[in-house]
This record gives C-alpha cells, sequence and structure tokens, in this order.
C-alpha cells in the first residue's frame, strides 16, 4: 500500500474514533477548522486593518424636498412635528455646522436658539458628516440598508448617491450594509436589489475593496429572535451567491454566534463560517467597564481564536455607550474597547454607530450641556457626569482610538484624548 495512502487511512481512523468516543460521552463534536488552503486571514485592505462606523443616514425632515417628506426616524409619528410628545431619538444633536436645519415643536434651547434637527437628505449633511470623518481619521462608512421594497425605499436609495458623492470629495470608503431585521422575502430580494441598484455603486474609487473584491454586509443572520426568521440553509446561499458575484462578504452576528446559544440561533455555524469576516453584535451586551473585560475573556479573545483557526477576519464592535443611560464615562468606557481589542489583534473595528441618535449611542456632534437642548426636554448632554466635554469629542476620542489600532500611537490603557480641546 502508498505510504501516503496508509497515512491518510490511519488519521481518519483516528478522527472517527475520536468523533465516536466524544458522542459516547454525550459531548457535541466541534465542527472541523476551514481548509486554511482556501481561507487564510486576510492582508490589510479597505476593511482590514481600517476602522469602520456605522452610517444610518436615516433622518429625514417635513420639507427637506426628500421622497418620503416626513419627520423620518426623529419621532414616533412621522407625519408630525417632533415635540416632547413625539420623540424618537435619546440623544439631541449638535446641529451648528449644517446650513439646512428644520423646525420642531420643541422648546428653545437652553441658549434661546430656535431647536431645529438637520435632514440626512440634504447634501450638505452628508459632506458635513464625512468631513468629520476625514477630519478625524475614521477609514470607512457602512452605510445602513434596510428592505428597499416598501415607503422608506426611494429616500434609501437617493441617499446612497450621497453617501458615494461624499466619500468620493473627501477620501472615504464605504460599503453598503444590509439590515435584513423583519425582512420577510429577503433570500431572493436582496439578490435583486444589488444586482438591479446597489452594485453600481462598486466602480466607485470610494468603495470599499478586501482582497481586490467589493464588500458587502448582511447584518441579522443567525438571530434568536422573531425578527430574522432565516433558515441557515438561506443564509448559506444568499452568502455563496454574494461570493459568487465576486464580493468579500461581511456579516453583523449574534454576540453568541460562536456558541451559538443565547442571541443566536442554534445549528448555525454552518453559514457562520461561510463568511469572510465575522462582526458580532455588542450594543446592549455591556455597559460598565468591568462588563467590558469579562466580554473580552468570555467573547473576544475566544472569538479571535475560532476564526484565526478558521481563516476568517474578525471585525468586532466598539461603541461609545449609552449617553442617555451614564454610560460613557467621558470616554473611559470606549478607550477600553478600543485598547482591548488593539491588544488581542483583531482584524478590524466596526464603531456602532455614527449616528445613531435613536439609541444614544452616536459618535457625531451631540449637544455638550444644557444650552443645546430644548428646555424643559429629558435630553443627556455630553457632561452628564461633570465633566465638560465638546459636541466633537467622541469623534476626536474615536479618531485616537483608530490611529492606535492603524499603530500610529503606540497601545495605551490610558485615554490620550482632552474632552475639551
Amino acid at each position: 500500500m502508498n505510504k501516503k495512502l496508509s497515512t491518510l487511512i490511519l488519521i481518519t481512523l483516528i478522527a472517527l474514533m475520536s468523533s465516536c468516543s466524544k458522542k459516547k460521552s454525550g459531548e457535541v463534536p466541534v465542527d472541523p477548522p476551514v481548509d486554511p488552503i482556501d481561507r487564510t486571514p486576510s492582508p490589510p485592505g479597505d476593511v482590514v486593518g481600517k476602522v469602520t462606523v456605522g452610517y444610518q443616514g436615516w433622518f429625514a425632515a417635513n420639507g427637506d424636498g426628500s421622497p418620503i417628506n416626513a419627520w423620518w426616524h426623529w419621532t414616533q409619528d412621522w407625519a408630525k412635528s417632533p415635540g416632547t410628545n413625539n420623540s424618537g431619538i435619546k440623544s439631541w444633536p449638535d446641529v451648528r455646522d449644517y446650513t439646512d436645519t428644520y423646525a420642531t415643536s420643541f422648546s428653545n434651547l437652553g441658549n434661546g436658539q430656535p431647536a431645529k434637527l438637520f435632514s440626512s437628505y440634504n447634501d450638505q449633511t452628508v459632506n458635513t458628516q464625512f468631513l468629520w470623518m476625514k477630519e478625524n481619521g475614521l477609514d470607512v462608512a457602512a452605510l445602513q440598508r434596510f428592505n428597499p421594497n416598501g415607503i422608506e425605499g426611494p429616500v434609501r436609495d437617493a441617499i446612497t448617491a450621497k453617501v458615494k458623492t461624499a466619500a468620493e470629495l473627501h477620501g472615504r470608503k464605504f460599503y453598503i450594509m444590509y439590515d435584513i431585521s423583519g425582512w420577510t422575502n429577503m433570500q431572493s430580494e436582496i439578490k435583486t436589489d444589488w444586482t438591479t441598484k446597489m452594485a453600481v455603486y462598486t466602480s466607485s474609487p470610494a468603495y470599499a475593496k478586501q482582497n481586490g473584491k467589493p464588500v458587502i454586509c448582511i447584518w441579522g443572520f443567525g438571530f434568536n429572535d422573531n425578527n430574522h426568521q432565516f433558515t441557515a440553509a438561506a443564509c448559506i446561499d444568499v452568502i455563496k451567491w454574494f461570493r459568487s458575484k465576486g464580493c468579500y462578504v461581511i456579516g453583523g452576528v449574534p454576540t453568541n454566534w460562536r456558541t451559538q446559544t443565547s442571541d443566536s440561533r442554534s445549528n448555525f455555524i454552518s453559514a457562520y463560517k461561510e463568511l469572510d469576516m465575522i462582526s458580532p453584535w455588542m450594543i446592549g451586551r455591556i455597559g460598565t467597564i468591568s462588563e467590558i473585560d469579562e466580554k473580552f475573556r468570555t467573547i473576544n479573545m475566544p472569538d479571535m481564536a475560532y476564526c484565526k483557526a478558521n481563516g476568517i477576519d474578525y471585525q468586532p464592535c466598539v461603541l461609545p455607550g449609552d449617553l442617555q443611560k451614564h454610560q460613557r464615562l467621558h470616554g473611559d468606557f470606549m478607550w477600553r474597547q478600543f485598547y482591548n481589542m488593539k491588544s488581542l489583534g483583531v482584524q478590524g473595528l466596526y464603531i456602532s454607530m455614527f449616528d445613531e441618535y435613536n439609541e444614544g449611542n452616536q459618535i457625531a456632534k451631540t449637544a455638550e450641556n444644557s444650552a443645546f437642548i430644548p428646555t424643559g426636554s429629558s435630553f443627556v448632554t455630553l457632561d452628564e457626569d461633570g465633566t465638560p466635554c465638546s459636541s466633537d469629542y467622541y469623534l476626536r476620542l474615536s479618531g485616537d482610538g483608530a490611529k492606535m489600532f492603524r499603530g500610529e500611537i503606540g497601545l495605551t490603557p490610558i485615554r490620550p484624548t482632552k474632552p475639551i480641546l
């Protein structure tokens, strides 16, 4: 018998015996790693070695000329003006850099100025926000795209074009990040949307490429709730379809994707392993520095080891904290995450989020004190713990975190960013 063949048979028999032994003892067999010849960690590119910010771009105002012509995402009832009894946001933005803003029904700000909000449909708004990314060294914007077939479709299409223009203007990269939450016919419609509308954007010099391939992210595969009822087979089909189109596919996955417990559906590891990059969700999972460190030990470290063994790139979340819940600690909460992730040697970072004023975890310019929020409102400002912070503080903090991540400044557990310049 050929020596190589006999060796192969011996290895196969050992593997089978090991599998049987585990089954007898009640242990669950561990999935074998992906063939390292086919899947190896990626070299630096537009997402590997870079810091990405999640970009909603989903705010509109009545009278802004947008197809939706409503207070999109500013309010609970989009048809009515924002006010104390009709608000959909947890944090109040600083709008001083925008040339066009829109009057609300809130009381005047503490400084006496009218309480106005911006619209993402306005070109100057998007250009300004991408300028902030440039000024603070934030590399990439992941443009969120929900089911585009409903009432929001036309305005989302228009904002995609605005993001492309702004990214090109300011030398930033962007990519499409599909959020499939509640998308009933996702498996077929996401392919149609990419083919007929979104794929054309990959020709832009600003569209992110990794390993020479256009980047696409799909957020929501494997979440164990009623809003993501997709089978592993359906998800694998979509991932393989995008890869067949030459794309590098990122998955926004549950925190416990690797163990397939808690927020992750069971028996989904086969779908997760099809992804080129894995980006586990962390919003709502950490609220203190001790929780950050606990998740670092129990989630990030073993996640990183698994991804490395399976040739998958790893892009964990970094978040500033929920301002309304007083989590931020004038930046120490966010810096701890930058420090831990850089220490771990992850392939990329995803900041959750750039402009998520609805959930209070935005890094974009935010009211710094009571002079910049409507009087009588309950919005928490950046000086909530007694430390004055400029409205751009979390942009600057994220910029310093990006510098540390890219190796432009040394690794340090001490936040170098001053709350006020």
